[in-house]
This record gives C-alpha cells, structure tokens and sequence, in this order.
C-alpha cells in the first residue's frame, strides 16, 4: 500500500461505552459518573472534537441506555458524533458491532478508526495528534502505550491458595515491556475482520492491537502519557479527579 493512498485516510474516533464498570461501583456505569463537574465520557469527546484530523466520532452505547438524557448533554459539537445502539455483552463486541456500523454508513473501509476507552478522560488533542501523524504512514497501525516503570513480581498461584498471602516466584525483567494505553488505531476493514475472527475463534483477545496481532500484524508503539491512565478503582478516580480539578483552575 503506497504512502499516495495513506495520504487521502480519513480518521475517526469510535468510542466503546457499553461497559458496567462494575469494579468502581456506583448508580451509573463508570463513563457517565460524575468527575470534576461532568461525566467522565464528557473529557474523551471533547479531546476528539478539538482534534482537527479526526472526523467524526462514533460512540457505541449498551442499548438500554440509549435514550438516556446523558447523551443528549454529550451531543454537541463541532463535527458529527453519533450515538448507537451497538454495545454488546464484551467489550470486543461493542468495538465489533460499531465497526460494522460505520462500514454501513459510507465511511471508506481503508480510513483509520482510533478506539479509544471512555473510562480514560486524560487524553488530550497532542497525543491524539501525536499516534496519528505517528501511523499514518505506516500500512500497520499502532496505539499509545508507555514503558513500564516498576519492578514487576510473578506471584505463586499455590502458595497463595495454600497461605491467602501471595508469594514472590519470580522477578520479570521490564526491558520490553510496555503498558498499553488507548486510542489505538487501525484500517477499519482490517479491524473490524480482526475482531470477528477472534469473537468466533473466542480468542484471548483484550484490546483492539491484541485481536490485530492474531492476524500477523506488529502494531507500532507511540509514546504515551502518564495521565492518560484508566480510571478503574475508586482510587483512580480520586487521582483523575485532582488532576482536571487542576487543570481547570
């Protein structure tokens, strides 16, 4: 595939927000809680409606929660965004489901799709703009991630079971390793074949690079940020909190 025909991609935002968000608790599934005086999903869209290489923005919703007057605060801005009834029962799913939409609607199958976690409202329009002028010449695609910084401990499964406390078996080397973080972005055809395969095979697959890699592909790694972590413990929530509250003094 020639760099002419990567030139004329068009990118957009698809954002899976079918999730419980169970582990945090509360009335309301994680991504329309409260944070900072809005709901948390409202961060994501807005650092996507000030990205000027990113179209549009598709938002997959659970189907009962669709009329949800939530969305129609979200509704607003200065390029399409559109909201479907597309979640499923797994995260995959939902991706797969608004993917499939969006191949229905007109949008090229080559263009690029960022999918990106509502449950992360720390990404801004740089890193967004930083993945995509980072993939856009790459025929593979690629996602934020950041190189991890801690010392990292396998635990022994059966000594914990025996004991309840969890032992050291090993200390991992981290030279290699890094922590994925979202958008990651792929060719919409390409991703949305991806996914279907590993829903059929029931593919051990957590995140849209995972299903790619089954494929063959080696998705690129772009430099993160810290504060694009995900909110999923009420202590991270507490530390985003902090950290928007700052930022909006």
């Amino acid at each position: 595939m020639g760099l002419g025909n990567q030139s004329v991609k068009k990118c957009h935002a698809l954002l899976p927000t079918a999730g419980t968000g169970s582990r945090l608790g509360g009335d309301l599934p994680k991504q329309f809680q409260e944070l900072a005086g809005r709901p948390m999903l409202a961060y994501a869209i807005e650092a996507y409606m000030q990205s000027p290489l990113i179209e549009s923005i598709w938002i997959g919703v659970s189907p009962g929660f669709i009329d949800n007057p939530i969305l129609k605060s979200l509704a607003k801005g200065s390029k399409p965004i559109h909201f479907l009834p597309t979640g499923g029962s797994t995260r995959q799913e939902t991706v797969r489901n608004t993917l499939a939409a969006q191949l229905t609607s007109g949008i090229s199958p080559d263009d690029w799709i960022l999918v990106h976690d509502a449950a992360r409202p720390g990404i801004t329009p740089d890193l967004i703009k930083k993945l995509i002028t980072s993939v856009q010449g790459s025929d593979v695609g690629g996602l934020l991630a950041v190189r991890l910084a801690d010392t990292l401990k396998r635990a022994d499964l059966d000594l914990a079971i025996a004991g309840n406390m969890p032992h050291v078996e090993k200390t991992i080397s981290r030279e290699h390793l890094w922590q994925a973080q979202t958008p990651q972005m792929f060719g919409l055809k390409e991703l949305h074949d991806a996914l279907q395969d590993a829903i059929r095979l029931e593919a051990d697959v957590t995140d849209e690079a995972s299903a790619m890699e089954l494929t063959g592909v080696k998705p690129l790694l772009i430099e993160g940020a810290t504060r694009n972590f995900k909110v999923t413990h009420s202590a991270d929530l507490d530390l985003m909190q902090l950290l928007l509250n700052s930022e909006n003094r």
